[in-house]
């Protein structure tokens, strides 16, 4: 394979977290879980900042060949199948190239088996020959309920088995395992230990990690050694309604209004009907959300790191006060919401970064309940939704509503609760005339009402 991009010129250059473009490459037999490092990888990368994308080369395979007939595609002996595959995978490489090159990304999951040392070695070479540091992630399991489990719960759903009961699921993809396991050479300590790589074993039981060359790298090798898959949900929500929030003032310390402690009675009650197990409740370190933990009458966490955002010179007054007094700056707050930083405060991109040890020690842990705040709760919801840094600032997230949030294959079930008790509308839809010289009526147009 010979390298077909242009690397970057000078000026194409960003300041970004990578000196120069990753190639994260997945290895391992079908239904180890691959894909689903991949998307939750992608995910967590772009919710910090770092612009991924991932390419699934079994997608590639899809669009090439329409209908899926069995498993004998994947025979060693089938010349025709070998012959798609490995188009496939050059395709895949090519537009990785066009991405990492030319459209500024900073890394690339390259999502296949990528099973014998000879197809990493040629993928080792395209990554040399582009500028690319390579990094593979292994994952390796024997666990047959495990691989069972995984076919159940994702390849049925495949366009490659529409209308297929699951025994014939299982069935085909077994032998489709088959077909990989004779010419798999998993990664060796020995022959492999010049090569950058996380090996994962039995779904994160045990691992083994090689040469960690970078920061991303040791980035990548942390978030995968704290996510897992035991079923859980996670259950996100806003403090009760809180004085402030009544007087339609942002930010502040105030305590809970009489029907924001209304609803910490029924989010207690409602916690204690949903009989979660083991349940863990997390809040701020500020009075309204520690008075709603209070209510729910559980053992609960403080965290600094989930205190609302921080809105500097701007704590404490109304949306109408800020615009009198700071016009450009609400305008500039309008025009880029995720990367406007308050004056002495903080930006949403701020707040992402301070979460992050929070998004890790969630993915540790199995239930949670996070009593937070507005913005707060948005980043969270982003991260486990997968929305872009544009849609963030714009999330809804209502007073007294509960947010159940359950991983399921690649994505994650969402289930609002509102619990029947009235409260203020705080969330502000971003007005259409962002300029700074509009009017004081434009600016406010999209204000919610308040006292």
């Amino acid at each position: 394979m010979r390298g077909s991009c242009r690397p970057r010129a000078t000026q194409d250059w960003t300041v970004c977290m990578t000196n120069c473009p990753t190639l994260i490459v997945t290895v391992g037999l079908p239904a180890r879980g691959k894909t689903y490092i991949s998307k939750k990888l992608t995910r967590y990368l772009n919710w910090i900042g770092v612009p991924t994308k991932e390419f699934n080369v079994g997608q590639y395979r899809r669009e090439c060949v329409k209908i899926y007939k069995s498993f004998e595609f994947f025979h060693p002996d089938n010349e025709e199948g070998l012959k798609i595959r490995r188009q496939c995978a050059l395709t895949a490489l090519s537009d990785v190239c066009q991405y990492l090159t030319v459209e500024g990304g900073q890394v690339a999951v390259f999502d296949a088996t990528n099973t014998t040392r000879e197809r990493r070695w040629t993928i080792t070479r395209f990554a040399e020959q582009n500028g690319f540091k390579v990094f593979f992630v292994e994952s390796v399991c024997e666990d047959p309920d495990v691989i069972a489990e995984n076919i159940v719960q994702v390849k049925l759903g495949s366009p490659d088995y529409i209308d297929c009961n699951t025994e014939q699921v299982i069935e085909d993809f077994m032998k489709r395992i088959k077909c990989y396991e004779n010419s798999y050479q998993p990664l060796d300590e020995v022959l492999d230990r010049d090569l950058s790589y996380i090996k994962i074993m039995d779904v994160g039981r045990r691992y083994l990690v090689n040469r960690v060359l970078d920061h991303i790298q040791s980035r990548i090798v942390y978030y995968l050694m704290n996510i897992h898959i035991t079923p859980r949900s996670i259950y996100l929500c806003r403090h009760g309604e809180s004085d402030l929030n009544v007087k339609g003032r942002i930010g502040g310390d105030s305590g809970l209004s009489g029907r924001g402690k209304e609803f910490a009675k029924c989010l207690g009650k409602f916690i204690q009907e949903q009989n979660i197990k083991n349940l863990k409740v997390w809040t701020s370190q500020m009075k309204r959300t520690i008075q709603t933990a209070e209510a729910v009458a559980v053992p609960y966490e403080q965290w600094k790191a989930l205190n609302e955002i921080d809105a500097g010179v701007c704590e404490e007054m109304t949306y109408e006060e800020i615009q009198v007094h700071f016009p450009v700056e609400f305008s500039l707050r309008d025009q880029d919401k995720y990367r406007y930083r308050y004056p002495k405060g903080e930006s949403y991109e701020d707040l992402v970064q301070r979460l992050e040890p929070v998004i890790m020690e969630l993915e540790r842990q199995e239930n949670v309940l996070v009593i937070c705040h507005q913005a707060v709760m948005r980043c969270l919801l982003a991260y486990f939704l997968d929305k872009s840094a544009e849609e963030l600032p714009y999330l809804k997230c209502p007073l007294h509503t509960v947010l159940k949030l359950t991983p399921v294959a690649y994505g994650c079930k969402v289930e609002s609760v509102w619990l029947n008790v009235e409260a203020v509308n705080t969330h502000r839809d971003r007005p259409e005339n962002v300029d700074i010289s509009r009017m004081p009526e434009e600016a406010l147009f999209t204000v919610p009402a308040h006292q």
